[in-house]
């Protein structure tokens, strides 16, 4: 009788780490945001978490006992509910609920169950999900309620993002100018309209510090993406001041943090060396400006992800690591 080693899927950790135990690590880190979220926008970023994560551990049952017909349902290993926690992370606090329900569906029914489940999705399945509403829902994905508005959900009154008056500034938009940005402390803490979770700089950058800690992630996408963003945001900013935004503001903006902690993170999503992590963070970093300084949306975060989701397989392909037990030629 011959013993068979048997590989299981992606992600893959060392040591005594679990793909559980460390789901559940990124859940803690996450804690800082969604207490600022419910901070600066109450009522409606509870109702959007719950919502999303109650219909994505829901569609994740669904789909692994009815219709794959697991004998195990797959929802226990905590990816459900980060995947549903992202995305509500990636949403306006007023978004409806059948809408949150529908971009959890897309999530967890098309972009990670129909390639196999975790370890065989292409795409980050949260960011996917956000940008098929984005799309398909762009005014409501796009109205931003004020923060300090507790008890108010569907009528919440509505405001700009530093990124759209950014955008309104590159863009000659009458009376628009950097006066009309929040202060760098507002920035910090998340005093400003945008998602429920991406507002809060500090409480992302808590998030970071504690999963680098736990070792959870290393420090190569999150950098290489900050840095990249920081010096080419840097470059256009020196270039003409009036129009370009300070590298600082770009970095405490938008999806920025969020993206470049908790999701071009990924395990599945993101490459396997530590020269290919570098590689793939610091175009992230580039797209991501472009898009926001020339293209059509004010966030370039969420789509410079997925493409660079899509370009992983090859930066695999290329970077590899030394073979174990591979001896170096002599010349």
């Amino acid at each position: 009788m011959s013993n068979k080693l048997t590989v299981s899927l992606s992600p893959h950790i060392h040591g005594g780490d679990s793909v559980q135990k460390n789901m559940y690590g990124v859940l803690i880190a996450l804690i800082p945001a969604f207490i600022v979220s419910l901070v600066f926008f109450g009522l409606g970023a509870l109702i959007v978490t719950v919502t999303s994560v109650a219909a994505c551990v829901f569609f994740e049952w669904v789909i692994t006992t009815l219709f794959l017909k697991k004998e195990r349902s797959t929802i226990a290993d905590g990816s459900a509910i980060i995947t549903g926690v992202l995305l509500a992370f990636n949403l306006p606090s007023n978004l409806p609920i059948w809408i949150i329900v529908l971009g959890a569906l897309f999530a967890i029914g098309v972009a990670k169950m129909s390639f196999g489940g975790l370890g065989n999705n292409p795409f980050n399945p949260a960011l996917a999900g956000r940008v098929f509403l984005l799309l398909s829902f762009p005014v409501q994905m796009t109205t931003w309620p004020v923060v300090g508005q507790l008890t108010t959900y569907a009528d919440a009154t509505t405001g700009a993002t530093p990124l759209a008056l950014m955008k309104g500034i590159i863009n000659g938009a009458p009376g628009a100018s950097f006066d009309q940005l929040p202060d760098s402390i507002s920035l910090l803490i998340g005093n400003n309209a945008g998602c429920i979770g991406e507002v809060s700089a500090i409480a992302l950058i808590l998030g970071l510090v504690y999963m680098l800690w736990r070792k959870i992630i290393t420090w190569h996408i999150p950098i290489s993406i900050l840095g990249t963003v920081f010096i080419v945001a840097g470059v256009m900013h020196w270039a003409n001041p009036s129009i370009y935004a300070s590298p600082v503001v770009h970095l405490l903006t938008g999806g920025l943090l969020l993206g470049a902690i908790f999701m071009a993170t990924d395990y599945v999503t993101s490459p396997m060396t530590s020269k290919g992590m570098i590689i793939y963070g610091v175009a992230i970093g580039f797209l991501t400006i472009m898009i926001r300084q020339f293209g059509a949306y004010p966030e370039g975060m969420s789509f410079a992800i997925l493409i660079m989701n899509a370009f992983t397989p090859l930066i695999n392909a290329y970077i590899k690591p030394k073979r174990f037990g591979e001896v170096a030629k002599k010349k």
